[in-house]
């Protein structure tokens, strides 16, 4: 994640990465993968997904927590991202940032960070200390250290990553900050999830301490275990180290959903920092799961995945309006797997002074407009198919199985069913032409559009392409 990782720790490690992100998968016939899947439950609820893999001697520990930035307190905006930052600050047999000591002294790596719909936390550490990372774990589930010292101490951490990331750089909530809170109706989707500096500055100690007890308990979160591994083993010590820590009582789910969209939203926000006009559009998703939702994810590959895509070739090679077009679905904050409430299909581009934004729209639906008209051939199918499983199967071995934890840990959150990592290539094979067409009158519509256009408030760079 861009913004929100950028507490990202152990970056020393980067070189190790890079060679673990280009060593293949475990391949089960020509044509495909099978990632090994074990899936099982604590008797408290903890969701335990187990995936050997013995190609380097790695292993990756993750636990996400169904906590994140949609389900927090009105008031106190941002919370879930001040809570990521307490979970480095001690617990009960780790002192402050003892952890992040003990994984890096291990030759490891770890990070944390918070999305729409989940918290989460990995360490990438040499196989052999795997139940270091589980224990450590297991630690700060158990008792986090929460004192009013940290507390105060985190405020202005995160205060200043807020400053950092977003009060005082150009363009830093565009579009993933600011689009949702246009193109949403409903607080849980809509609000500042950053969190405004006074909502930060005002979180209490009793407030923390009661949000640690309810949402980080077993029964609210998944564990991945990713990488070398014996099976056996490792269903051992999560039992030795997560086993005895008790259940929470989890709240109601708040209703998340958000109402159709009957007309096109067009907002304008000045940027004192940026030095060019920048525009995003984003288009409200299908449900999750849905036969549409998967065409989505392959009109997303069409418009605006790579160079081949129709967006770049209509607005950056054909009419030059700017140097690059980005988007996606979830984009900036993952993925289009890992989330589970409303989301938005986004593109966003930083264009040239000279150009209007009726100009960027106009193209914009020209292009769309090809997709409602007549289905797409098949050739055109197959190729973001294409794309998209390459897409997929490499976003699995990044950060030597970080990728492929994620999904598991997500699936077993949202789905309660992990295996869902092996039949995701057969979905998106399943969709067809006519049903391409169907979702992209139904979704891309002008009606269901929110347009963001950014006033510059810089002197400019220059003339042509993106800066």
């Amino acid at each position: 994640m861009p913004h929100l990782r950028k507490t990202l720790l152990g970056i020393s490690a980067a070189a190790l990465l890079a060679v673990l992100a280009s060593l293949p998968m475990q391949a089960s016939e020509p044509d495909g993968f099978t990632v090994p899947v074990t899936y099982y439950k604590l008797p408290n609820g903890l969701r335990v997904v187990l995936s050997p893999d013995p190609t380097a001697p790695t292993v990756v520990t993750a636990v996400y927590y169904r906590i994140g930035f949609r389900v927090e307190p009105k008031d106190r905006t941002g919370f879930a991202h001040l809570f990521e930052h307490m979970m480095f600050q001690g617990s009960e047999n780790l002192g402050k940032m003892e952890f992040i000591k003990l994984v890096e002294s291990n030759g490891g790596i770890l990070n944390g960070s918070t999305r729409f719909d989940f918290t989460n936390y990995f360490e990438l550490l040499p196989s052999n200390k795997l139940e270091t990372a589980l224990w450590a774990e297991a630690d700060r589930m158990k008792g986090l250290a929460i004192t009013d010292e940290n507390l105060k101490n985190q405020q202005g951490v995160v205060g200043n990553e807020v400053k950092v990331n977003v009060l005082n750089q150009p363009y830093g909530g565009f579009p993933w900050l600011w689009l949702p809170q246009y193109a949403n109706e409903n607080w849980y989707n809509s609000h500042n999830f950053y969190g405004d500096l006074k909502d930060i500055e005002a979180a209490k100690l009793d407030e923390v301490q009661a949000f640690f007890k309810t949402y980080y308990a077993p029964n609210n979160a998944s564990l991945a275990v990713v990488g070398d591994f014996d099976p056996a083993e490792a269903k051992a010590m999560i039992a030795k180290y997560f086993g005895p820590i008790p259940a929470s009582k989890l709240p109601s789910s708040p209703d998340l959903t958000e109402p159709a969209q009957q007309k096109e939203k067009i907002a304008s926000r000045k940027d004192a920092l940026a030095n060019r006009p920048a525009l995003a559009f984003g288009y409200h998703m299908p449900p999750r799961n849905s036969p549409e939702y998967f065409a989505m994810g392959l009109l997303d590959q069409m418009l605006v995945q790579g160079d081949d895509s129709l967006l770049y070739q209509e607005l950056v090679k054909k009419r030059g309006f700017a140097g690059s077009v980005s988007g996606g679905i979830n984009t900036d904050l993952g993925d289009m797997f890992d989330y589970s409430g409303p989301m938005l299909w986004t593109a966003s581009l930083i264009y040239d002074p000279s150009v209007k934004p009726e100009q960027i729209l106009s193209a914009t639906d020209s292009v769309i407009e090809s997709l409602l008209s007549k289905p797409v051939d098949q050739a055109t199918l197959d190729r973001s198919v294409t794309k998209l499983r390459s897409n997929l199967y490499d976003s699995m071995t990044q950060f030597g199985g970080f990728g492929r934890a994620n999904l598991l840990a997500t699936f077993a959150l949202f789905d309660d069913n992990p295996a869902r990592i092996n039949t995701l290539e057969a979905e998106f094979r399943k969709v067809t032409p006519e049903l391409i067409q169907k979702t992209a009158r139904e979704y891309l519509r002008k009606t269901n559009r929110t347009v963001l256009e950014i006033d510059p408030g810089a002197k400019p760079a220059g003339t042509g392409g993106q800066p």
